[in-house]
């Protein structure tokens, strides 16, 4: 039987337990992309805490894929001695550390990236903050190379692993969303044609590592949105990826288009509504051979390892809890299992905008008003 702490491997990969950083934006980077030593210091200290693999946050394969300020980027190779630093700081400590790979597509805007967004077709959907401009087919090899590259530089710099986004909404989501994807070419229309994009991706990031190299990807299996991506499409998706040697599937769902039902949703105060995805997940594990992993309001030990134990998934990922307690893996493994401090308040994302870095907002507060005892 599987256990939450127990040594695992993932394509020549051993990690130390099935717990998982989700990515997670920190707003942490310069302006350009380029990794400082505070989000460096953000990575050791999860590292330290004991999670089994970090998985960074999103980082932009071109410029006008750049979603948030604050963003690391891998476009480049002006940024190889922070990366290898970031990558020393994490090994020094024990730890494994992939890099998730993404292109924001759309779902940007101009005022970030200095030009209209690009996207599949040209359609104004709530989620994209201005009616985008529609890629060619030129532009679609263009990205499809800078993933590769992108992995290439990973690769290069000591990240253990890759992972590539395909999920919330951006570029390859937004390819598999018939709600976005109105193309007529041979990447639009049918399910295969919608998952072309992200095969070509996969492909060429595969090419560019080798096969011993682990590759992993973010996949929403539902858009929880009218007219968007649906389980079905992302089962045919996934069963593809499987096919061809991903090494592992974070399972996730919605869009900030979704309401209650985005990818972190609010107030999970109770088990009952923990492991929001897991029935998703459940679905994509049935159709692939690879280790299936799931994201999405874990916070008491009892879930988790129930959901390896007796649900059996491969791995569970979480994220706003380890802004709060970066340690939380190795209290749980010590014995002290209460459940995460977390309240899913999502008030940490807000310093990331206004204060160079996401932080818990409710711990800060707290500190500061014991401080006055």
């Amino acid at each position: 039987m599987a256990m939450l702490f127990e040594e695992t491997d993932i394509n020549g990969m051993t990690l130390r337990n099935r717990t998982i950083r989700s990515a997670t934006w920190e707003g942490m980077c310069e302006s350009d992309g380029r990794p400082t030593d505070k989000l460096i210091n953000c990575y050791r200290n999860l590292a330290k805490g004991g999670v089994g693999l970090i998985v960074t946050g999103f980082a932009f394969v071109r410029p006008e894929g750049q979603a948030m300020p604050g963003k690391m980027g891998i476009h480049t190779d002006d940024f190889a001695l922070e990366m290898e630093k970031l990558t020393r700081a994490v090994h020094d400590v024990g730890g494994k550390i992939c890099i998730q790979l993404v292109h924001a597509g759309g779902q940007t805007e101009s005022k970030i990236i200095g030009q209209q967004p690009l996207a599949p077709s040209a359609v104004k959907v709530d989620q994209f903050p201005e009616t985008p401009v529609e890629l060619s087919k030129g532009d679609i090899n263009t990205i499809i190379t800078a993933f590769g590259k992108g992995a290439h530089r990973a690769k290069a710099w000591g990240f253990d692993a890759v992972q590539i986004h395909g999920a919330h909404g951006y570029l390859i989501n937004q390819f598999l969303s018939p709600l976005i994807n109105r193309r007529t070419d041979e990447y639009g229309g049918s399910t295969a044609n919608r998952s072309r994009f992200l095969l070509e991706v996969y492909r060429n990031v595969r090419t560019n590592v080798g096969s011993d190299y682990p590759v992993l990807i973010k996949l929403n299996a539902s858009d929880n949105l009218k007219g968007g991506l649906e389980t079905d499409d992302a089962m045919y998706a996934a069963e593809k990826l499987s096919e061809e040697g991903i090494d592992a599937i974070e399972v996730s769902a919605g869009t900030p288009a979704s309401g209650a039902m985005n990818p972190a949703r609010r107030k999970i105060n109770v088990p009952e509504k923990e492991a929001y995805n897991l029935d998703l997940a459940l679905r994509v594990k049935e159709v692939v051979e690879c280790p299936v992993m799931t994201v999405g309001g874990f916070r008491s030990y009892e879930v988790a390892a129930k959901t390896i134990q007796e649900d059996g998934m491969d791995y569970i990922a979480m994220s706003r809890p380890f802004i709060r307690e970066p340690d939380l893996p190795k209290r749980w493994f010590q014995g002290d299992r209460k459940p995460a401090q977390c309240i899913s308040c999502n008030s940490c994302f807000g310093p990331g905008l206004k204060e160079g870095g996401i932080y818990c907002v409710v711990e800060k507060k707290a500190r500061a008003k014991a401080a006055k005892v």
